[in-house]
């Protein structure tokens, strides 16, 4: 009898990610009251001006044609306006910006309008994985960076093999990253787009929580370095920073021909996002560059609550400078797998294990910190208890 599953559909995700929800159902079917610190979905609305926003758009009978694909010209200016604001980085709305449903989308798709089967893309390890699972669909072969801890989880560039550098199409990069919350310096996005220039590579940088960083730490887009525009593309999404994960509004901007080969691609898959979201994301960026409260002030606080209170219970946790994302190592004798099944059977808390985002993320487990005060300080209470009981 033929079959009715693509192979390809094997290789992409993880299959951890399936695991722990099956995990987690065992756990609330036993009648456990469950916290889920799995998945990073913002738990909050966005403010009650981009929701007026989006009430009165859908109001509006003229947003229910088709919208274009690369999204409307008043949501791309207002886009270029932001990133002058916000980066200093001038944009052409018409030539260096693409609207998308959510970056993930834009994420998935690039490869395929960029690459040809059998290309070489670099990817890094530990990674989000639609990373890689893009790079399935698009028939790539991936290198994996590997992201470890003594080097700050930035890639070794000097290390990468003078063959790979060469056939590779582009390099993914993610700071402030998901799973790692690792960040980047200006300093280093000069020297990722010196290496791009010396190997013609084509540099995408996801930038999608650059809006939620702490201590007065502000995260750089790869594209205020001088140049930056000839060799890089940047992603960045409206669904952590402003709540609107549901929305699913992104976009992607820099070079010119990388932009329009996504929008090519994208012109034959989908006809763009609803209109009235575009005016709910041109009222989440006017609300910002009037100076709004950022949303990392929760989330910062959020951090201290768990870091703070895994260290007195024993669990010595590096501090994170920014995203919705904890990336801790392990204490000693387990395995990511291990402990994250243990913590949720025993203490009732979702965490994530490290290799879900790939091999080198064995030895930690990513916590995300989308539960209000008050479920995180309940949530480090379960897990420090655990922690005692495995002492003894």
């Amino acid at each position: 009898m033929k079959q009715f599953q693509s192979k390809r559909l094997a290789e992409l995700g993880s299959a951890i990610f399936s695991e722990v929800a099956q995990w987690k159902k065992e756990v609330a079917d036993r009648g456990i009251d469950v916290i889920d610190l799995g998945i990073g979905s913002p738990d909050r609305p966005p403010s009650q001006n981009v929701i007026r926003a989006l009430q009165q758009a859908v109001s509006d009978p003229a947003v229910y044609g088709y919208p274009t694909s690369e999204g409307s010209f008043s949501f791309r200016e207002t886009v270029a306006k932001w990133y002058k604001h916000r980066f200093r980085v001038e944009l052409n709305p018409e030539t260096e910006i693409v609207t998308l449903m959510g970056s993930q989308d834009g994420l998935a798709h690039l490869a395929m309008s960029v690459t040809d089967p059998g290309d070489t893309v670099m990817v890094p390890d530990p990674g989000y994985p639609i990373y890689s699972a893009s790079l399935v669909l698009a028939g790539i072969t991936p290198y994996y960076l590997p992201l470890r801890e003594e080097n700050e989880f930035l890639p070794d560039l000097d290390s990468i093999p003078p063959d790979v550098a060469e056939k590779a199409k582009f390099m993914l990069l993610n700071y402030p990253s998901n799973p790692l919350s690792a960040v980047a310096t200006l300093d280093f996005f000069k020297r990722v787009v010196d290496y791009a220039e010396k190997h013609e590579l084509l540099i995408v940088h996801d930038l999608a929580y650059s809006e939620m960083a702490f201590d007065g730490f502000r995260p750089p887009s790869i594209l205020e370095v001088e140049g930056a525009k000839n060799c890089a593309v940047e992603f960045h999404s409206l669904s952590k920073s402003f709540n609107m994960a549901g929305c699913r509004i992104a976009f992607m901007v820099g070079r010119q021909d990388v932009v329009q080969s996504l929008r090519i691609l994208k012109s034959n898959i989908d006809y763009g996002v609803f209109v009235a979201v575009q005016r709910a994301g041109i009222a989440a960026l006017e609300e910002d560059m009037a100076g709004s409260r950022s949303v990392a002030e929760v989330y910062e606080k959020r951090r201290d609550i768990v870091v703070e209170g895994l260290r007195a219970a024993g669990w010595n946790i590096a501090k994170p400078k920014a995203t919705m994302f904890i990336w801790a190592r392990i204490p000693e004798g387990w395995t990511s797998r291990q402990i994250s099944r243990e913590i949720l059977y025993a203490a009732g808390v979702v965490v994530i294990p490290g290799d879900a985002f790939g091999q080198e993320g064995e030895g930690y487990v990513r916590i995300a910190l989308v539960q209000e005060e008050d479920r995180l300080r309940e949530a480090v209470e379960r897990i420090g208890a655990f922690l005692q009981n495995v002492k003894k």
